[in-house]
Protein backbone atom coordinates (compact mmCIF):
# COMPACT_ATOMS: atom_id res chain seq x y z
CA UNK A 1 0.00 0.00 0.00
CA UNK A 2 1.31 3.05 -0.96
CA UNK A 3 0.47 6.00 1.82
CA UNK A 4 -1.13 9.50 0.95
CA UNK A 5 -1.46 12.73 1.53
CA UNK A 6 -5.43 11.82 2.46
CA UNK A 7 -4.39 9.17 4.70
CA UNK A 8 -1.88 11.61 6.61
CA UNK A 9 -5.44 13.62 7.30
CA UNK A 10 -7.53 10.95 8.36
CA UNK A 11 -4.89 8.93 10.99
CA UNK A 12 -2.62 12.38 11.82
CA UNK A 13 -3.23 14.59 14.25
CA UNK A 14 -3.43 17.83 12.56
CA UNK A 15 -1.09 19.97 14.82
CA UNK A 16 0.97 21.34 11.34
CA UNK A 17 -0.02 23.57 9.21
CA UNK A 18 1.72 21.14 5.89
CA UNK A 19 2.42 22.14 2.58
CA UNK A 20 1.06 19.67 0.03
CA UNK A 21 3.97 17.55 -0.50
CA UNK A 22 4.66 14.29 0.08
CA UNK A 23 8.88 13.57 0.67
CA UNK A 24 9.62 9.82 -0.12
CA UNK A 25 14.03 10.81 -0.48
CA UNK A 26 16.76 13.13 0.60
CA UNK A 27 20.22 13.59 -0.69
CA UNK A 28 22.51 15.77 -0.20
CA UNK A 29 20.74 19.35 -0.47
CA UNK A 30 17.77 17.98 -2.22
CA UNK A 31 14.74 16.17 -1.34
CA UNK A 32 12.08 14.38 -3.84
CA UNK A 33 8.10 14.25 -3.87
CA UNK A 34 6.25 10.69 -4.42
CA UNK A 35 5.84 12.50 -7.72
CA UNK A 36 9.32 12.42 -8.44
CA UNK A 37 10.10 15.98 -8.55
CA UNK A 38 13.02 17.38 -6.95
CA UNK A 39 13.28 20.31 -4.74
CA UNK A 40 16.31 22.42 -3.70
CA UNK A 41 15.84 22.48 0.46
CA UNK A 42 16.36 25.74 1.90
CA UNK A 43 15.03 24.99 5.13
CA UNK A 44 16.77 21.76 6.09
CA UNK A 45 13.76 19.77 8.24
CA UNK A 46 14.51 23.67 10.42
CA UNK A 47 17.80 23.67 10.80
CA UNK A 48 18.05 20.27 11.63
CA UNK A 49 20.03 18.48 8.44
CA UNK A 50 23.25 20.52 8.64
CA UNK A 51 25.08 18.21 6.62
CA UNK A 52 22.78 17.86 3.94
CA UNK A 53 20.12 14.97 3.98
CA UNK A 54 21.47 11.20 4.04
CA UNK A 55 24.98 12.10 4.67
CA UNK A 56 26.75 9.03 3.85
CA UNK A 57 29.21 9.18 6.98
CA UNK A 58 25.88 9.34 9.04
CA UNK A 59 24.57 6.58 7.33
CA UNK A 60 27.56 4.12 7.78
CA UNK A 61 27.60 5.09 11.47
CA UNK A 62 24.01 4.27 11.68
CA UNK A 63 24.09 1.20 10.01
CA UNK A 64 27.15 -0.35 11.60
CA UNK A 65 26.11 1.13 15.11
CA UNK A 66 22.21 -0.73 14.55
CA UNK A 67 24.13 -3.77 14.05
CA UNK A 68 26.06 -3.52 17.52
CA UNK A 69 23.69 -1.94 20.08
CA UNK A 70 20.05 -0.22 19.53
CA UNK A 71 19.13 0.41 22.79
CA UNK A 72 20.20 0.07 26.42
CA UNK A 73 18.73 1.58 30.01
CA UNK A 74 20.41 4.65 30.68
CA UNK A 75 21.16 2.10 33.72
CA UNK A 76 24.44 1.39 31.96
CA UNK A 77 27.34 2.73 29.83
CA UNK A 78 27.54 2.89 26.47
CA UNK A 79 30.68 3.85 24.25
CA UNK A 80 28.76 6.44 21.54
CA UNK A 81 27.15 8.30 24.89
CA UNK A 82 30.51 8.99 26.33
CA UNK A 83 32.30 9.45 23.09
CA UNK A 84 29.72 12.24 21.91
CA UNK A 85 29.60 14.39 25.67
CA UNK A 86 33.82 14.30 25.30
CA UNK A 87 33.46 15.67 22.39
CA UNK A 88 30.72 18.47 23.26
CA UNK A 89 32.91 19.39 26.38
CA UNK A 90 35.51 19.25 24.29
CA UNK A 91 34.69 22.08 22.57
CA UNK A 92 32.65 24.52 24.26
CA UNK A 93 32.51 25.83 27.93
CA UNK A 94 30.74 22.64 29.50
CA UNK A 95 32.01 19.99 31.76
CA UNK A 96 28.86 17.67 31.95
CA UNK A 97 26.34 17.04 29.29
CA UNK A 98 22.39 15.40 29.86
CA UNK A 99 21.42 13.79 26.79
CA UNK A 100 17.59 13.91 25.75
CA UNK A 101 15.56 13.31 22.54
CA UNK A 102 14.77 17.18 21.14
CA UNK A 103 15.27 20.63 21.96
CA UNK A 104 12.13 20.56 24.04
CA UNK A 105 13.58 18.07 26.69
CA UNK A 106 17.03 19.96 26.64
CA UNK A 107 15.40 23.31 27.52
CA UNK A 108 12.98 21.43 30.45
CA UNK A 109 16.36 20.08 31.70
CA UNK A 110 17.89 22.82 31.76
CA UNK A 111 14.68 24.72 33.88
CA UNK A 112 14.97 21.66 36.24
CA UNK A 113 18.93 22.28 36.60
CA UNK A 114 18.85 26.02 37.23
CA UNK A 115 16.02 25.32 39.22
CA UNK A 116 17.83 23.02 41.30
CA UNK A 117 20.78 24.53 41.66
CA UNK A 118 19.18 27.96 42.95
CA UNK A 119 17.60 25.83 45.74
CA UNK A 120 20.62 24.51 46.73
CA UNK A 121 22.69 27.97 46.13
CA UNK A 122 20.52 30.40 46.65
CA UNK A 123 17.75 29.61 48.88
CA UNK A 124 14.19 28.32 48.43
CA UNK A 125 12.38 30.95 47.14
CA UNK A 126 14.52 32.00 44.10
CA UNK A 127 12.81 29.98 41.11
CA UNK A 128 11.97 32.45 38.51
CA UNK A 129 13.06 32.73 35.03
CA UNK A 130 13.65 35.48 32.51
CA UNK A 131 12.38 34.80 29.06
CA UNK A 132 12.51 36.96 26.08
CA UNK A 133 9.55 38.38 24.51
CA UNK A 134 9.81 36.63 20.85
CA UNK A 135 11.39 33.71 22.01
CA UNK A 136 10.86 30.17 21.97
CA UNK A 137 12.03 27.15 23.90
CA UNK A 138 9.53 24.23 23.03
CA UNK A 139 6.30 22.67 23.27
CA UNK A 140 6.07 21.26 26.96
CA UNK A 141 4.43 23.10 29.23
CA UNK A 142 7.01 24.37 31.34
CA UNK A 143 8.85 25.55 27.64
CA UNK A 144 6.00 26.70 26.25
CA UNK A 145 5.53 29.14 29.66
CA UNK A 146 9.30 29.76 28.94
CA UNK A 147 8.31 30.80 24.85
CA UNK A 148 7.53 34.63 24.89
CA UNK A 149 4.64 34.36 22.79
CA UNK A 150 1.51 34.21 23.71
CA UNK A 151 0.11 33.06 20.62
CA UNK A 152 1.77 29.80 21.99
CA UNK A 153 -0.10 29.77 25.10
CA UNK A 154 -3.68 30.11 24.12
CA UNK A 155 -5.88 27.54 25.37
CA UNK A 156 -3.09 26.17 27.81
CA UNK A 157 -3.70 28.00 30.95
CA UNK A 158 -2.98 27.80 33.71
CA UNK A 159 0.65 27.82 32.66
CA UNK A 160 3.48 26.80 34.79
CA UNK A 161 4.52 29.80 37.32
CA UNK A 162 7.81 31.23 37.86
CA UNK A 163 8.53 32.75 34.30
CA UNK A 164 8.52 36.42 33.50
CA UNK A 165 9.05 37.59 30.04
CA UNK A 166 11.31 40.73 29.03
CA UNK A 167 12.33 42.91 25.88
CA UNK A 168 14.79 41.23 23.48
CA UNK A 169 17.84 43.46 23.39
CA UNK A 170 17.43 45.53 26.18
CA UNK A 171 19.40 45.43 29.28
CA UNK A 172 17.83 48.13 31.06
CA UNK A 173 14.61 46.18 30.63
CA UNK A 174 16.74 42.95 32.26
CA UNK A 175 17.90 44.47 34.86
CA UNK A 176 14.81 45.81 36.22
CA UNK A 177 12.75 42.34 35.39
CA UNK A 178 15.31 40.65 37.65
CA UNK A 179 14.21 40.28 41.17
CA UNK A 180 14.84 38.43 44.84
CA UNK A 181 12.84 35.64 43.77
CA UNK A 182 15.29 35.03 39.99
CA UNK A 183 17.52 32.17 39.16
CA UNK A 184 18.19 32.27 36.15
CA UNK A 185 18.31 34.34 32.63
CA UNK A 186 17.12 32.40 29.74
CA UNK A 187 17.57 33.40 25.93
CA UNK A 188 18.54 32.33 22.19
CA UNK A 189 21.64 34.41 21.16
CA UNK A 190 19.85 34.61 17.63
CA UNK A 191 15.94 34.42 18.17
CA UNK A 192 14.93 31.47 15.60
CA UNK A 193 11.10 31.55 15.78
CA UNK A 194 10.72 35.38 16.54
CA UNK A 195 12.17 36.36 13.34
CA UNK A 196 15.64 35.62 13.25
CA UNK A 197 16.47 38.57 15.31
CA UNK A 198 20.04 39.02 16.23
CA UNK A 199 20.95 40.97 18.74
CA UNK A 200 23.52 43.94 18.72
CA UNK A 201 27.07 43.79 19.39
CA UNK A 202 26.60 44.38 23.18
CA UNK A 203 24.14 42.73 24.85
CA UNK A 204 24.96 39.23 25.12
CA UNK A 205 28.04 40.39 27.04
CA UNK A 206 25.73 42.74 28.94
CA UNK A 207 23.45 40.01 30.18
CA UNK A 208 26.39 37.60 31.04
CA UNK A 209 27.31 40.94 33.15
CA UNK A 210 24.13 41.65 34.95
CA UNK A 211 23.93 37.57 35.80
CA UNK A 212 27.00 37.70 37.19
CA UNK A 213 26.63 40.82 39.24
CA UNK A 214 22.71 39.49 40.27
CA UNK A 215 24.44 35.82 41.18
CA UNK A 216 21.97 33.87 39.07
CA UNK A 217 23.14 31.85 35.89
CA UNK A 218 22.70 32.42 32.48
CA UNK A 219 21.09 29.50 30.56
CA UNK A 220 21.95 29.83 26.44
CA UNK A 221 19.00 28.20 24.46
CA UNK A 222 21.61 27.26 21.25
CA UNK A 223 18.72 24.35 19.94
CA UNK A 224 18.58 26.34 16.80
CA UNK A 225 21.76 28.35 16.55
CA UNK A 226 23.89 25.74 17.80
CA UNK A 227 26.49 22.84 15.90
CA UNK A 228 27.72 25.29 12.85
CA UNK A 229 24.25 26.96 11.98
CA UNK A 230 25.82 30.82 12.49
CA UNK A 231 29.46 29.97 11.05
CA UNK A 232 30.63 28.75 14.76
CA UNK A 233 30.45 26.00 16.09
CA UNK A 234 28.40 27.49 18.99
CA UNK A 235 26.83 30.81 18.55
CA UNK A 236 27.89 32.14 21.94
CA UNK A 237 31.70 32.17 20.43
CA UNK A 238 30.67 35.25 18.04
CA UNK A 239 30.19 37.30 21.50
CA UNK A 240 33.29 36.14 23.68
CA UNK A 241 30.83 35.13 26.13
CA UNK A 242 29.98 31.31 28.14
CA UNK A 243 27.13 30.42 29.26
CA UNK A 244 26.37 28.14 32.79
CA UNK A 245 24.10 26.13 30.94
CA UNK A 246 23.25 25.50 26.70
CA UNK A 247 20.93 23.70 25.35
CA UNK A 248 21.42 21.85 21.89
CA UNK A 249 19.62 19.66 19.65
CA UNK A 250 17.93 19.87 16.03
CA UNK A 251 21.54 19.78 13.72
CA UNK A 252 23.36 17.51 16.97
CA UNK A 253 22.37 13.87 15.48
CA UNK A 254 22.55 15.16 11.95
CA UNK A 255 18.36 14.23 11.40
CA UNK A 256 17.60 11.63 14.19
CA UNK A 257 16.15 12.87 17.37
CA UNK A 258 19.03 13.82 20.27
CA UNK A 259 19.09 16.60 22.59
CA UNK A 260 21.77 18.27 24.99
CA UNK A 261 21.81 19.89 28.30
CA UNK A 262 25.29 21.30 28.60
CA UNK A 263 26.56 22.35 32.27
CA UNK A 264 29.85 23.58 34.06
CA UNK A 265 30.86 21.39 37.02
CA UNK A 266 29.57 23.87 39.58
CA UNK A 267 26.22 23.25 38.01
CA UNK A 268 25.47 20.17 36.73
CA UNK A 269 26.45 18.76 40.67
CA UNK A 270 23.49 20.00 41.48
CA UNK A 271 21.52 16.79 39.48
CA UNK A 272 21.75 13.71 41.42
CA UNK A 273 20.66 10.15 40.54
CA UNK A 274 16.86 10.07 39.78
CA UNK A 275 16.71 13.75 39.63
CA UNK A 276 16.31 14.01 35.81
CA UNK A 277 16.72 11.24 33.71
CA UNK A 278 15.28 10.06 30.07
CA UNK A 279 14.87 6.66 28.50
CA UNK A 280 15.79 7.06 24.94
CA UNK A 281 18.14 10.23 25.66
CA UNK A 282 21.33 9.57 24.37
CA UNK A 283 20.47 6.56 22.20
CA UNK A 284 23.38 4.62 20.84
CA UNK A 285 22.48 5.18 17.04
CA UNK A 286 21.63 9.01 17.66
CA UNK A 287 24.95 9.40 19.51
CA UNK A 288 27.15 7.50 16.82
CA UNK A 289 25.69 10.49 13.96
CA UNK A 290 26.09 13.14 16.85
CA UNK A 291 30.25 12.43 16.63
CA UNK A 292 29.84 12.29 13.20
CA UNK A 293 28.61 15.26 12.94
CA UNK A 294 31.08 17.31 15.35
CA UNK A 295 33.61 15.13 13.16
CA UNK A 296 32.36 17.11 9.68
CA UNK A 297 31.99 20.24 11.50
CA UNK A 298 35.38 20.51 12.58
CA UNK A 299 37.17 18.75 10.21
CA UNK A 300 35.31 18.68 6.86
CA UNK A 301 35.26 22.08 5.91
CA UNK A 302 31.76 22.64 7.33
CA UNK A 303 32.28 25.75 9.14
CA UNK A 304 34.15 27.69 6.52
CA UNK A 305 31.67 26.70 3.77
CA UNK A 306 28.66 28.13 6.05
CA UNK A 307 30.74 31.56 6.64
CA UNK A 308 31.73 31.80 3.34
CA UNK A 309 27.81 30.50 1.61
CA UNK A 310 26.68 33.17 4.66
CA UNK A 311 28.37 36.06 3.28
CA UNK A 312 27.22 35.45 -0.45
CA UNK A 313 23.58 34.67 0.02
CA UNK A 314 23.56 37.70 2.38
CA UNK A 315 25.48 39.74 0.25
CA UNK A 316 22.72 38.84 -2.91
CA UNK A 317 19.60 39.50 -0.65
CA UNK A 318 20.49 42.68 0.27
CA UNK A 319 21.17 43.33 -3.90
CA UNK A 320 17.72 42.01 -3.91
CA UNK A 321 16.32 44.69 -1.46
CA UNK A 322 17.99 47.40 -3.57
CA UNK A 323 16.50 45.80 -6.58
CA UNK A 324 13.25 45.63 -6.12
CA UNK A 325 12.02 47.11 -2.73
CA UNK A 326 10.00 44.23 -1.03
CA UNK A 327 12.44 43.59 1.15
CA UNK A 328 12.61 45.77 4.67
CA UNK A 329 15.51 43.90 6.32
CA UNK A 330 17.84 40.82 5.65
CA UNK A 331 20.11 39.67 8.78
CA UNK A 332 21.21 36.65 10.01
CA UNK A 333 24.55 34.90 10.85
CA UNK A 334 26.43 32.15 9.03
CA UNK A 335 23.49 30.45 6.96
CA UNK A 336 20.85 31.11 9.90
CA UNK A 337 19.17 34.31 7.78
CA UNK A 338 15.79 36.41 8.15
CA UNK A 339 14.74 37.89 5.07
CA UNK A 340 11.59 40.76 6.53
CA UNK A 341 9.08 41.64 3.73
CA UNK A 342 7.92 45.37 2.84
CA UNK A 343 4.84 43.28 3.24
CA UNK A 344 2.54 40.35 4.89
CA UNK A 345 3.36 38.29 1.86
CA UNK A 346 5.89 35.80 3.61
CA UNK A 347 3.50 32.47 3.64
CA UNK A 348 2.58 33.30 -0.25
CA UNK A 349 6.21 33.56 -1.03
CA UNK A 350 7.28 30.64 0.66
CA UNK A 351 4.90 28.53 -1.88
CA UNK A 352 5.33 30.24 -4.46
CA UNK A 353 9.51 29.24 -4.19
CA UNK A 354 8.03 25.78 -3.63
CA UNK A 355 5.90 25.78 -6.73
CA UNK A 356 9.61 26.80 -8.02
CA UNK A 357 11.38 24.09 -6.48
CA UNK A 358 12.54 25.82 -3.45
CA UNK A 359 12.16 24.70 0.49
CA UNK A 360 11.83 27.34 2.82
CA UNK A 361 9.38 28.53 5.36
CA UNK A 362 7.30 32.10 6.57
CA UNK A 363 7.81 33.37 10.25
CA UNK A 364 4.44 35.06 10.60
CA UNK A 365 3.05 36.97 7.70
CA UNK A 366 6.40 39.13 7.33
CA UNK A 367 9.37 36.85 7.51
CA UNK A 368 11.30 34.27 5.66
CA UNK A 369 13.58 32.08 7.23
CA UNK A 370 16.04 30.56 4.89
CA UNK A 371 18.50 27.57 6.46
CA UNK A 372 20.05 25.93 3.73
CA UNK A 373 22.17 22.86 4.70
CA UNK A 374 26.33 24.23 5.70
CA UNK A 375 26.72 22.17 2.62
CA UNK A 376 24.88 24.51 0.58
CA UNK A 377 26.72 25.25 -2.58
CA UNK A 378 27.27 28.22 -4.62
CA UNK A 379 24.99 26.84 -7.65
CA UNK A 380 22.33 26.03 -4.94
CA UNK A 381 21.91 29.77 -3.97
CA UNK A 382 22.54 31.10 -7.14
CA UNK A 383 19.49 29.01 -8.31
CA UNK A 384 18.02 30.15 -4.82
CA UNK A 385 18.47 34.03 -5.42
CA UNK A 386 16.77 33.37 -9.00
CA UNK A 387 13.97 32.18 -7.79
CA UNK A 388 13.38 34.09 -5.24
CA UNK A 389 13.78 37.26 -7.41
CA UNK A 390 11.26 36.24 -9.49
CA UNK A 391 8.57 35.07 -6.93
CA UNK A 392 9.07 38.79 -5.30
CA UNK A 393 8.79 40.66 -8.58
CA UNK A 394 4.97 38.79 -9.12
CA UNK A 395 4.15 39.98 -5.66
Amino acid sequence: MIASIEEANRYIMHTYDRYPLLLVKGEGTRVWDSEGREYIDFLSGIAVCNLGHCHPKILEAIRDQASKLLHVSNLFYTLPQIELARRICENCFGDKVFFSNSGAEANEAAIKLARRWSREHLGPGRYKIVTMKGSFHGRTLATLTATGQEKFHRGFDPLVPGFKYCPYDDLDALWEAIDDRTCAVMLEPIQGEGGVRVPSEGYLKGVREICDQKGILLILDEVQTGMGRTGRLFAYQHWDIQPDIMTLAKALGGGLPLGATVARDYVAEAFGPGDHASTFGGNPISCRAGCVVFEELLEGGVLENCQRMGEYLMKGLEDLASDLGRIKEVRGKGLMIGVELQGPWAKDVARGCLDRGILLNALGEEVLRITPPLVVSRADCDRFLEVLREVLRGI
